[in-house]
């Protein structure tokens, strides 16, 4: 998943909106190093985005226009992600020995068993996380899906901005990922990445976020409204 790092056709801009402004990030990477190309922050019209949910996606998407065009960017293509709160996950079992195609047909015929809503109103995806620790024949798959108007709405705004979304994704899987990037410099003498466990929270303007990662496994994310009474 570390494709939006390198340089070329496949270069992806770090993009997140949210309650109060969007923020830009570009890297490169050189080795083991990374490099910070472009970076910047472009405060959102009041209300564009509630409690990370876009309610004017035309605000956002001048937004995003304005922040690329100070940014000098030359990339198109952004990464972007939805809240924890608007995705429901499940990690399932399935068998070891289906190809890719079975795999994601199979899901797409027992998905309403897991998802609260019509099927033709969310977007769904689903990711292999490795062998079941009950069964050898058993491998556990992480399935994530949200309403479709959530991915749509961000794909517009970018669209508006001069972007396209090549991926969206969870917050907390992005922040799980990227803090992969410097788990090692927190590892204590002998200590396995497996072992350790780390808390992060973010302080936002709207909305205050724990994260919860381990070395294995999906995050364990909570989000609580922390805007103060005036």
């Amino acid at each position: 998943m570390l494709g939006f790092l390198s340089k070329g056709p496949a270069a992806m801009l770090g993009l997140d909106i949210s309650s109060t402004s969007v923020k830009l990030l570009e890297l490169s990477r050189s080795g083991n190093e990374y490099r910070v190309e472009s970076y910047g922050v472009e405060p959102l019209p009041e209300n564009a985005v509630v409690e990370k949910n876009i309610a004017e996606v035309e605000g956002v998407g001048e937004a995003i226009a304005r922040l690329v065009e100070r940014c000098k960017t030359k990339v198109k293509f952004a990464a972007v992600a939805v809240a924890g709160s608007a995705v429901i996950t499940k990690t399932i079992e399935m068998p070891a020995d289906l190809t890719d195609d079975e795999l994601e047909a199979d899901i797409q015929d027992q998905a309403d068993q897991y998802i609260p809503y019509p099927l033709d109103e969310v977007a769904l995806d689903f990711e292999v996380q490795g062998p079941s620790p009950r069964s050898e024949e058993q491998v556990e798959v992480l399935l994530a899906a949200c309403r479709r108007d959530n991915v749509e709405m961000r794909e517009a705004a970018l669209e508006i901005g001069g972007l396209k979304a090549k991926v969206v994704d969870i917050e907390a899987h992005c922040m799980q990922r990227a803090f992969g990037l410097m788990r090692d410099q927190f590892l204590e003498e002998g200590e396995e990445e497996e072992d350790q466990v780390i808390a992060i929270i973010d302080i936002g303007a709207t909305m205050t976020t724990l994260s919860v990662l381990t070395g294995s496994g999906a995050p364990y994310t909570r989000e609580h409204c922390s805007v103060a009474n005036s």
